[in-house]
C-alpha cells in the first residue's frame, strides 16, 4: 500500500511539474515603471501571452535569420515620454516584454546588435497592445 501510495505521488508530481515551472517571471522596475521579460521556454511564454491583456503593452522581439524568424533576447528598450525625456531603459531577458505604461504617446527606441528601430506609439486607458519588432 506504502509503494502504490509512493507511485501515485511521483506520478502526480512529474505529471502537474510544467505548471508549476510555467510561472510568470518576477516583475522588475525601470524608473519606476514595472515591466516582466522573457519568455524562454513554452512554459514561460505561455505564462506571459495569458497575462499580456493585463498589461497596457506587449513587446515581441525577433529576427530575421535565413530567411524566417528567430526569438531574440538581449535587446535593449528606450522608451521616451512625449517631452523626449526616458522614461523607460532596460534590456530583455527573452522575446517577450510587458510593460506598464500610463495612458499617453511614447517613442520606443529599441536597439539589437547595434540596430536601432524606433516606433511611436499611443497607449490608452483600459486598453493593451502589441507591437512586434523585427531586426534583420
Amino acid at each position: 500500500m506504502k509503494t502504490l501510495l509512493k507511485i501515485l505521488i511521483t506520478t502526480q508530481l512529474i505529471l502537474l511539474s510544467p505548471w508549476a515551472l510555467a510561472q510568470i517571471p518576477e516583475t522588475q522596475y525601470s524608473q519606476g515603471i514595472s515591466y516582466i521579460t522573457g519568455g524562454v521556454g513554452e512554459g514561460e511564454t505561455v505564462a506571459i501571452l495569458a497575462d499580456a491583456k493585463q498589461w497596457p503593452l506587449l513587446l515581441e522581439m525577433s529576427q530575421i535569420e535565413n530567411g524566417r524568424g528567430v526569438w531574440i533576447f538581449g535587446a535593449t528598450i528606450k522608451i521616451m515620454n512625449s517631452k523626449k525625456q526616458i522614461i523607460f531603459d532596460a534590456q530583455a531577458d527573452g522575446p517577450y516584454m510587458l510593460i506598464n505604461l500610463e495612458s499617453g504617446d511614447y517613442v520606443i527606441e529599441a536597439s539589437y546588435q547595434e540596430a536601432i528601430q524606433k516606433r511611436v506609439l499611443s497607449i490608452k486607458a483600459n486598453s493593451s497592445q502589441k507591437i512586434s519588432l523585427f531586426w534583420k
